[in-house]
């Protein structure tokens, strides 16, 4: 009889110990009555455009049209914009000047590169020019609509001829560039002047 009980003290010594550990699980992780809310339910409800840049950097007051884009567009970064398009003005004016059709081709649209062609054709443009200064003036307007972003800036450019400073002509000009909301090249097209 010795041994028989020694199996049933095991058993109640074993349903101890098991007794133990599940009183000390539920303490530590708790346990779920079915009155607690679905956590579904508990997150607050997220914007669609959760995914949208909403850290609008601080803008000069002649640059602040560009919040618009900002609001729209993730990976937009105006200070990278507003160079390129000086970059492109100057570009666009020397391939302009000098008749380099091929140069014009890439960088602006079909309408304006008619209007281009059509002045070089004409002998409208002018090899001696050159720029003495160039400044973005404003960013008059900024929009995006239909998965393009638009963007028109004023600039004021100075020219001279056959590096005569006496010959400086200053010009006030209004560009538009786009590019599309998807597109990772870095390069915007000229759409209007």
């Amino acid at each position: 009889m010795l041994y028989g009980d020694l199996q049933f003290f095991d058993i109640i010594l074993f349903a101890a110990i098991a007794g133990f550990i599940i009183y000390r699980l539920r303490s530590v992780l708790g346990k779920r009555t079915g009155f607690q809310k679905n956590n579904i339910e508990n997150k607050p409800k997220q914007n669609k455009q959760t995914n949208i840049k909403q850290n609008i950097p601080t803008l000069l007051d002649n640059e602040i049209k560009l919040e618009n884009v900002y609001k729209k567009v993730n990976s937009f970064d105006h200070k990278v914009f507003l160079e390129g398009a000086k970059k492109a003005f100057e570009i666009i004016i020397t391939a302009f000047n000098s008749g380099d059709k091929k140069t014009l081709k890439t960088l602006v649209s079909k309408d304006v590169y008619s209007a281009f062609e059509k002045a070089i054709n004409n002998n409208s443009n002018n090899p001696s020019a050159q720029f003495y200064s160039l400044i973005i003036e404003s960013v008059e307007s900024a929009k995006v609509e239909g998965g393009i972003i638009s963007i028109s800036v004023n600039f004021i450019s100075e020219q001279m001829l056959n590096n005569d400073e006496s010959s400086i002509i200053k010009n006030k000009d209004t560009w538009t560039f786009e590019k599309e909301t998807n597109s990772s090249s870095p390069i915007w097209i000229l759409t209007q002047t």
